[in-house]
């Protein structure tokens, strides 16, 4: 086995439970290895910090899979891992058929993820190190999960980075990939083969619950509603009227098809549209909502798009505060990690400032239990939610 050995000072975040070994943090390689094998990893005093698979095409080398130098990444070891993390969704999962499986990273299997839809699984292996045992993580996951049927979901631009090819398609026998799944009494359809990331938004199941007792008789805008999730919870919960906006009529269609899904096509309606430029002209035409739901895609993906996120979310907050009456409410989300929970506060905080109002925190929500978090890896953390009394 290959020996991987770190330049002097780079130890510290990696020995600390971080998974990810970058480039510039490797001073040597000491014998011979295939991208995609298993290395050794050592510090610059030659201590053992754990084992990884490599890549040298990718900025992140190696991503530590075990710290047990004793350990060997094998059919074993994935059977150990997949089944841990199935056991522990079996205990924080509730009141639904469907789950995040495998959360890469947190589940300690960097860059897997399953997601469960009913009976169904859909799987994305998003590095060279993880693709390589995809033949026996499927194996296992028929073993352990027992789902009908899994559809790979590898159509992630990552995995040219990785040098892997973009993939979709029945991992086995074929079925129909429109899944109707349920959650906390509501039903939704799922589209495993065309939906965003895996089919379906998992991670905000439990926020969506936060509505409860916010919503009833009033008014309520989904914002960037994609396949309607909010909206439908905002009508289970009792809002008299509930209007979802997105720019994806594919999304919105689905969105239709789960309010009838549900009995909510008199109170829930969709309209195609740009959402920054809608609420602009609702503003202008003073509509007011009892609730509003901000929920974009993430408005960043690094470090240095940062300053343009903040002035997307500052924009989109803004115009959402002044369609909301003194005593309503605003659910405003970030899904983008770079856009940290403490500036993602400031600039709701800033939003509010400029757009006259005065703001109560009710709520401040992460992302649901079957996505936990790694404290070592603040990459994990990156759902935020804010649940706000708008004055």
């Amino acid at each position: 086995m290959a020996k991987a050995i770190l330049h002097q000072g780079k130890q510290k975040r990696i020995a600390g439970g971080h998974p990810w070994i970058y480039r510039t943090e490797i001073k040597e390689i000491v014998g011979s290895f295939e991208p995609g094998d298993i290395v050794e990893v050592f510090d610059y005093r030659d201590k053992f910090v754990g084992k990884g698979y490599i890549n040298p095409a990718s900025q992140i080398t190696i991503r530590i899979m075990t710290r047990n130098p004793l350990e060997e990444v094998n059919e074993e070891f994935f059977r150990r891992r997949i089944t841990a993390a199935w056991n522990y969704r079996q205990r924080v999962v509730k009141d639904t058929n469907s789950c995040r499986v495998i959360f890469g990273e947190a589940d300690f299997l960097p860059a897997l993820i399953v997601d469960k839809f009913g009976d169904y699984l859909s799987v994305q292996t998003l590095a060279l190190g993880i693709d390589v045992h995809k033949e026996t993580i499927i194996r296992l996951l028929y073993e352990i999960v027992q789902p009908r049927g899994i559809y790979e979901r590898n159509d992630v631009t990552v995995r040219k980075i990785e040098g892997l090819p973009l993939i979709t398609g029945f991992i086995g026998e074929p079925f129909d990939p429109k899944v109707v799944i349920h959650e906390n009494g509501l039903k939704f359809v799922v589209d495993l083969e065309g939906g965003q990331k895996t089919g379906y938004f998992l991670d905000q199941r439990e926020n969506r619950l936060a509505l409860q007792g916010l919503v009833k008789g009033g008014r309520v805008l989904d914002c960037f509603c994609h396949t309607g999730t909010f909206s439908m919870y905002a009508a289970k919960f009792g809002a008299r009227e509930v209007l979802g906006l997105d720019i994806a009529a594919s999304a919105l269609e689905t969105a239709r098809a789960n309010a009838q899904l549900n009995g909510y096509g008199d109170i829930c309606s969709f309209k195609e549209t740009n959402s920054f430029d809608e609420l602009r002209a609702m503003e202008k035409s003073g509509e007011q909502f009892e609730l509003v739901v901000l929920d974009p895609p993430a408005f960043t993906k690094s470090k240095g798009a940062v300053k343009g996120a903040i002035r997307g979310y500052k924009e989109i907050n803004l115009r959402g505060m002044k369609l909301i009456p003194p005593g309503g409410f605003l659910v405003t989300c970030s899904c983008s990690y770079h856009m940290k929970e403490e500036l993602f506060l400031e600039t709701v905080l800033d939003a509010g400032r400029d757009a006259g109002r005065e703001l109560r925190l009710v709520e401040l929500r992460r992302q649901a239990k079957d996505h936990p978090m790694l404290l070592a890896s603040p990459e994990s953390h990156y759902l935020k939610c804010m649940i706000l009394q708008v004055f």
